[in-house]
């Protein structure tokens, strides 16, 4: 995998119905976009290094919908307001 920093990483959960993590890359440390990166994640904003096994993938945007769940759950987005 080869990545640039801005870009999202996002880690399948390994069986049905687990978590999804979500996190953008803060640094890539290796030579020429090769992990390991550096990653904020988007769930509680911890910074971890990661090299990236066979369940993660990147994306160039994070789609609305995924930003949006993650704030809910943080219940740090300002225009809604989780009950």
């Amino acid at each position: 995998m080869r990545a640039e920093v801005g870009e999202w990483l996002i880690v399948e959960g390994a069986h049905l119905g687990d978590h999804r993590y979500k996190g953008q890359i803060i640094e890539v440390r290796g030579p020429n976009g090769e992990p390991p990166y550096l990653v904020r994640w988007l769930d509680d904003d911890h910074v971890s290094l990661l090299y990236p096994g066979p369940d993660a993938h990147r994306e160039h945007s994070l789609p609305h919908h995924l930003k949006l769940g993650a704030r809910l759950r943080r219940g740090t987005d300002p225009e809604v307001r989780p009950s």
